[in-house]
């Protein structure tokens, strides 16, 4: 076995002496990474090694700092110099957000300011634009902001902000956090962004990573489902009538193409939803219309770095979802509308555009309320 070796992110900070490596799946490296470095997933890594420089030290890094000692053995095995880096990239964003807060910059204002300016339509009239043509707030609502700690949340966040400053009617929002038993750099890494971006945290504790750790069949599907069901709980606890998610316009898109390929149906996520379980709750969709694209543009721009997945029990989970769907088949359904999208730039609006546009008549059979209508019953 290969000598264990390893490097702090401090000890790497400056020096041009490391080829810097991304194990983590294609996925979390397009969420974000560090500046400069290559990404090749663990799963290639060995029938790759050839683009891997012998005449250079080599600085590995996965979500954690778990994958990466198999990778450094690999490395080491096949010639390699090669050093894991400490606690994984999770660590190296909580040491970044450390160095920020220590700094006298006042970020907050400059990341407002790029939603009111740089970004104002992309990302602000499209929020508003979904909230008027989806009737999402009325006066007198307690919205529930439901943040996990990713950028899609987050940005919720700052445009619920945003649009209380302009709002014509009084409505109240509460930034709700709910810890399902985050690792402890997971929740400072949740609070350390949300006081760079001036974000008030109300934080509760569950214990659902705990229940769901033994479930085999679907852990990712139950863990989505309890936090729902907590969320709302709480949320209607402290006052609220609707909580709000951060699923934006590609989550729909892609939502509607999983359905029908993997689900043989036709559905789409809606932007608003009445709670079956907890009587005058209603779930809202605010950034319904923004691409994905922006907030990744809006992020960067900020130098703003998020947490993917914060499921604590595997290293290589990085494509949860709120709605629990598996992360590799939502990432085949991006790849396949990048595919599309080559030679139809119009696909994706005329995939959402889709469950506008429904026909009955040219359909087979539908349901409505449960009850399921057959053409042929009202063919004459």
């Amino acid at each position: 076995m290969a000598e264990h070796k390893e490097i702090t992110w401090k000890e790497l900070n400056g020096t041009q002496e490391y080829f810097l490596l991304d194990i983590r799946d294609k996925a979390a490296f397009q969420y974000g990474n560090v500046k400069k470095s290559v990404n090749i997933p663990m799963e290639e890594l060995e029938e790759r090694i050839n683009e891997i420089p012998k005449d250079q030290k080599i600085a590995v890094y996965c979500k954690r700092g778990m994958v990466s000692k198999e990778a450094v053995e690999l490395l080491c095995e096949n010639g390699r110099d090669a050093y894991e880096l400490e606690g994984g990239y999770s660590k190296y964003l909580l040491e970044m957000m450390q160095a920020e807060e220590e700094s006298s910059t006042d970020r907050k204002a400059d990341i407002e300011r790029s939603i009111q300016k740089k970004f104002h339509k992309e990302l602000f009239s499209k929020f508003a634009k979904a909230i008027n043509t989806y009737d999402l707030l009325q006066e007198g609502d307690k919205v529930a902001v439901c943040i996990s700690g990713g950028k899609d949340s987050m940005l919720m966040a700052k445009l619920f902000q945003e649009i209380k400053r302009h709002n014509k009617f009084q409505f109240e929002l509460v930034f709700l956090v709910m810890d399902p038993g985050y690792s402890p750099m997971n929740r400072q890494m949740i609070e350390n962004n949300a006081k760079i971006m001036g974000i008030p945290l109300t934080i509760f504790e569950s214990n659902i990573f705990e229940a769901v750790y033994e479930i085999e069949k679907s852990p990712c599907y139950l863990c989505a489902r309890m936090r729902r069901g907590y969320l709302y709980s709480k949320a209607k606890e402290l006052g609220c009538n609707k909580i709000a998610l951060g699923h934006h316009y590609d989550d729909v898109i892609e939502t509607i193409l999983m359905g029908m390929l993997y689900g043989g149906q036709v559905q789409t996520m809606m932007p608003k939803l009445h709670s079956s379980n907890f009587e005058g709750m209603e779930l809202i969709r605010p950034l319904y219309l923004i691409r994905e694209d922006d907030i990744k543009k809006w992020r960067d721009y900020n130098d703003l770095h998020f947490i993917q997945c914060a499921c604590r029990f595997t290293d290589t989970c990085t494509t949860c979802r709120e709605d629990g769907s598996v992360g590799s088949k939502r990432m085949e359904i991006k790849n396949l509308i990048a595919q599309l999208k080559k030679t139809n730039p119009y696909v994706e609006s005329n995939i959402f555009k889709s469950v506008e546009n429904v026909n009955l008549s040219t359909v087979i059979a539908y349901k409505k309320d449960g009850v399921k209508h057959f053409f042929a019953d009202e063919y004459q």
